[in-house]
């Protein structure tokens, strides 16, 4: 029996180390699976599980960018922006919060300290200038969004937001200004809802002017409260950069102030001034009567917010007859003193022409035709060339081509191709009515005229200044010969003659020598009539004719009263006059040009 039960004893024992060592392999099992798990959530995060945690906790703050400034050619700030701050609180999150914690410097040392909400509350009172009690109920409540204090300074909303005042956040707000007023404020344009562009540069410029805006983000805890010691970043916002501008806003204003008196004075719907300098294709001045205030575009009605100088296009009239004589020049069907014998009134293809006077048979030089403004002269000279070169010459000189100098709704204009020219267009063609342009696009072909033939193209944005100062100059666009140097030289010659000896005596400077030429025509109506509304009365000119440097135009859109009464050459010369000044133009040395108007 002893034997028999010592068997049985020492049989037992292997089955327990087995039981035994398995049930250790299991419990080693799922330690490893447990803590393969913990590995994986709290080293590797392979779900992101942490990474969505800390997003939750984030809140984000936009840090506006400043939108560039625009300036005129001398560094005058025409419009600029500056950052200002709402201050804005939940009052769930500030009414529920007794205390709070922030880093302080205590003996040397950060360390997290107590701020209880009466504290905060009075230390927010104090940053922005306001009463304890005011702030206390600012905060007070169950509104989630609440302004507490507007148009902050950015030093302001650092003291604030160095608080951490419960629930309290400040966001940036971006202000533009326009410091003069009306002073070009069609030109620089104005903003919708004070962010995107609406007219002007503004407009056309706003993704160089925007910039990118930079945020912040910071941590919060499950009660809205800030993390003292979170997570805070920081991205900078890149401001926009600084548009120049060719305008000189002296002469802007004084321009401005000249075609007003002169419009108010001759009852005029509207009226513009072009100042182009000749050797560069400058704009300096381009003037509109009502100009709008781009602080408050409101006040004038929508029709007066944009620059005339290049969307509105009309007949130009006699001031058309400068492309008709240099043509004829450049082409060697007529010179300066050719004579021409003209009748009273003069009729070719069944077309009558006849002049703004009367007058019987003459005897007129090309130089008297111009001088004297003579529709039918101007029909005889055009006649020696073809439609299809008369038409051709229009081009050359720019005519139906926007000028494109980066504001909106530049006009064309019309040209008419040749062979839809009925009988009589194709004369009038020559003298500035069946065709049409803006002021800009006649400034640009008698800048050609001044710069020995070459056109250059009309500039108004200079170029672009960075944030750090460096400026970036627009790329001056390739100039073209028009005419020789020879038929440029003889077209101021029979321009000054205009003044000196023809009908435009009064556009005339003491000191300088001028050359210039007027304009009438017919206005069609605006409100879809048939016919004609009025006149559009115009000059433009050039000074001094030693070598010229400046292009004035004055444009007066259906004056008051008797046309043939109405003279902008006063204006013209004031402007001009005042231009000369501005840019210390030397009196001219030579002599003046003085071609006969009569052939002998």
């Amino acid at each position: 029996m002893a034997q028999s039960t010592g068997k049985a004893k020492s049989g037992k024992v292997p089955n327990a180390r087995k039981r035994l060592r398995l049930g250790l392999g299991i419990m080693l099992t799922l330690l490893l699976v447990v803590g393969g798990k913990l590995f994986l959530v709290q080293g590797l995060d392979v779900g992101g599980m942490a990474e969505a945690a800390l997003n939750k906790r984030m809140k984000e703050t936009v840090l506006p960018a400043e939108r560039g400034s625009i300036l005129d050619a001398n560094g005058t700030v025409l419009a600029n922006s500056v950052i200002r701050y709402n201050v804005v609180v939940d009052q769930t999150v500030n009414t529920k919060t007794d205390k709070f914690q922030r880093l302080e410097t205590v003996d040397g040392q950060e360390k997290l300290v107590d701020v209880t909400r009466d504290q905060g509350i009075s230390e927010l009172a104090s940053a922005l200038g306001m009463a304890t009690e005011d702030v206390r109920k600012a905060v007070t409540g169950n509104q989630r969004y609440y302004i507490v204090a507007k148009d902050l300074k950015p030093d302001v909303e650092d003291r604030v937001t160095k608080l951490l005042v419960p629930g309290v956040g400040t966001e940036g707000v971006s202000k533009r200004v326009y410091p003069n007023g009306s002073v070009a404020g069609g030109i620089v344009g104005f903003l919708q809802d004070g962010t995107t562009g609406q007219a002007g540069i503004e407009q056309t410029q706003d993704g160089i002017l925007k910039g990118t805006d930079g945020k912040r983000l910071f941590e919060t805890g499950a009660d809205g409260l800030r993390i003292p010691v979170g997570m805070d970043q920081l991205t900078p916002p890149q401001n926009g950069k600084d548009v120049k501008l060719t305008i000189n806003s002296d002469i802007q204003y004084f321009a401005q102030q000249a075609i007003q008196s002169q419009s108010d004075k001759q009852g005029a719907e509207w009226g513009t001034i072009v100042v182009m300098d000749a050797k560069t294709g400058n704009l300096i001045a381009m003037a509109d009567t009502n100009a709008p205030d781009p602080n408050d575009p409101g006040r004038v009605a929508a029709k007066d917010r944009g620059v005339r100088a290049v969307t509105a296009a009309y007949e130009p009239g006699s001031v058309e007859k400068m492309i008709t004589a240099a043509s004829a020049i450049e082409e060697g069907t007529s010179s300066p003193l050719d004579r021409f014998t003209i009748p009273p009134t003069y009729t070719v293809d069944n077309q009558t022409f006849s002049d703004a006077f009367t007058h019987g048979t003459e005897q007129r030089t090309l130089a008297g035709i111009i001088g004297y403004s003579m529709n039918t002269g101007t029909v005889m000279v055009g006649q020696r060339l073809s439609k299809e070169k008369r038409h051709d010459w229009l081009q050359k000189f720019g005519i139906g081509q926007a000028p494109d100098i980066g504001l909106p709704a530049e006009a064309a204009g019309i040209l008419t191709p040749a062979d839809q020219w009925d009988d009589r267009q194709q004369y009038t063609v020559l003298f500035g009515q069946g065709v049409s342009q803006s002021t800009v696009q006649t400034v640009r072909a008698y800048q050609s005229i001044a710069n020995d033939g070459v056109m250059l193209q009309p500039r108004l944005i200079d170029g672009f200044v960075n944030a750090d100062g460096t400026e970036e100059k627009t790329p001056v666009q390739d100039s073209r010969q028009v005419v020789s140097k020879n038929t440029a030289q003889q077209m101021r010659d029979i321009l000054e003659s205009a003044v000196t000896e023809g009908e435009i005596k009064d556009a005339a400077i003491d000191g300088y020598r001028v050359g210039a030429k007027t304009g009438t025509s017919e206005s069609p109506c605006d409100d879809g009539k048939p016919g004609y509304c009025g006149y559009t009365a115009s000059i433009v000119g050039m000074a001094p004719m030693d070598d010229p440097r400046f292009i004035v135009e004055v444009i007066l859109q259906r004056p008051q009263g008797n046309i043939y009464g109405i003279t902008n050459g006063p204006v013209f010369r004031s402007v001009m006059s005042q231009v000369l000044r501005t840019y210390n133009v030397q009196p001219s040395t030579g002599t003046p040009a003085r071609l006969p108007q009569y052939a002998k």
